[in-house]
């Protein structure tokens, strides 16, 4: 099996412009994750996908693979499925670029499913959410699924609601897992071709909602697999993350 992993790496973010070659331990953000993923079992070939000749420098002096892509592109997704389009690949996974700390284990997590299971077309994972704060927080996604790991929604209000105990939620009740709940992880697997659909579908009433694109295949009835992952990672949206990224980083290699 063909496994791809691309790499969607854009510099005009919104809330951190040229996030992606922020330094961490001496080495650009996008370097981090390029190299994270090349260290996945799975993984048959990495891909940096993105619109900015500076990420793509980076990329290339580290002896990465990196493909150009437009720069009108609204979301990852739709820049993953360009390059899906001139891949042979059987599946295509498409790790955050903002991931500087994801365990290569994660990715291989999330592919598993794939090798037993021909009629899976995506799959994602989960972890458990450990204090209140993160179950409030609306940056933080959460995830509900049913008794077989498949994704019944996603959403950034707290999920599920605790009726009868929604008074008494302390973080040592999640830290013990009296609320057993779960944060979304954004690393996403694909069959190529289910990619390529999905990417083609207009947005849909709940993805617009709560802006989570993965609604898009909920509402049209695709069964995502969710595998739990005991690992957890730092995603960098703000310069505050990345204090918190480069913190862990000292931490890990102390």
């Amino acid at each position: 099996m063909k496994i791809t992993a691309v790499i969607p790496a854009r510099y005009a973010s919104t809330r951190f412009p040229g996030k992606a070659l922020a330094d961490i331990g001496g080495k650009p953000m996008i370097q981090h994750v390029y190299e994270r993923t090349c260290r996945a079992s799975l993984v048959t070939r990495v891909i940096v996908a993105t619109d900015d000749p500076r990420i793509a420098d980076v990329v290339a002096r580290i002896g990465g693979e990196v493909i150009m892509t437009s720069a009108s592109h609204e979301t990852g997704t739709d820049r993953l499925a360009e390059v899906a389009l001139g891949l042979d690949s059987d599946l295509v996974v498409n790790v955050q670029g903002d991931e500087p700390l994801i365990d290569p284990a994660m990715i291989d997590q999330a592919i598993e499913p794939f090798l037993a299971d021909p009629e899976l077309r995506m799959g994602t994972l989960k972890t458990r959410i450990l204090c209140l704060h993160d179950f409030l927080s609306p940056n933080v996604v959460k995830v509900v699924t049913d008794v077989n790991g498949y994704a019944l929604y996603f959403s950034r209000s707290p999920l599920p609601f605790f009726r009868d105990k929604w008074q008494d939620l302390k973080d040592d009740s999640f830290a013990c897992g009296k609320m057993l709940c779960y944060k979304h992880v954004g690393l996403y697997v694909y069959r190529r071709d289910y990619l390529l659909q999905f990417a083609a579908l207009p947005p849909t009433f709940l993805e617009i909602s709560e802006k989570l694109e993965q609604l898009r295949a909920v509402e049209h009835g695709v069964r995502i697999r969710v595998v739990e992952t005991e690992f957890t990672s730092i995603g960098v949206d703000t310069p505050e993350d990345l204090n918190k990224a480069q913190e862990r980083f000292r931490q890990i290699n102390s």
